[in-house]
């Protein structure tokens, strides 16, 4: 009984590749339950037996194409669902990386429209809601040191996150 009532998250990764000055996004498919028609990094659930890295890399290569070999661990984001059961809705766990593309050449896929975007020139108004505060701050983080985040989301949806780097 005890377990029914642990918290659980699910486990995901978010990657922000970069080529030259640009970012890679992905508009999300119309049909997707999560952000559809809004603008986000590449990632997605990390699958049964494999790492965090491991996931992160199989989201890239199936929504891109890219196989990106070296991948930079930038943050971690803990998305609190909604209050009340524990059961009704897991929370999110959310590992942030950045990584190099080897080329601007990208494989259509189901899961979106992939566009590239300078920092300065993101499409603000179409990003998932976090992603104006979220990009700029983790890409300023120095080498090394990781953002952590904390995001609650309230019964009307409207959610609220807090980003801190780690103490020197």
């Amino acid at each position: 009984m005890a377990d029914q009532q642990r918290y659980r998250v699910v486990p995901r990764t978010l990657t922000f590749l970069r080529r030259g000055e640009q970012w890679l996004l992905i508009r999300r498919a119309a049909d997707r339950r999560l952000w559809p028609g809004l603008y986000n990094g590449i990632g997605g659930h990390v699958e049964p037996g494999e790492t965090i890295y491991e996931s992160a890399q199989r989201e890239i290569w199936e929504e891109t194409g890219l196989w990106i070999p070296r991948l930079t661990l930038r943050g971690i984001v803990h998305i609190a669902g909604p209050q009340g059961s524990p059961q009704a809705s897991p929370g999110v766990l959310i590992a942030l990386f950045t990584g190099q593309a080897p080329s601007r050449q990208v494989r259509p896929s189901s899961e979106g429209e992939l566009a590239w975007y300078p920092l300065d020139a993101l499409p603000t108004h179409e990003l998932v809601e976090d992603l104006p505060v979220l990009l700029p701050r983790l890409l300023a983080q120095p080498m090394g040191s990781l953002l952590y985040g904390s995001y609650t989301v309230d019964a009307a949806g409207e959610m609220t996150f807090r980003l801190e780097s780690a103490p020197s």
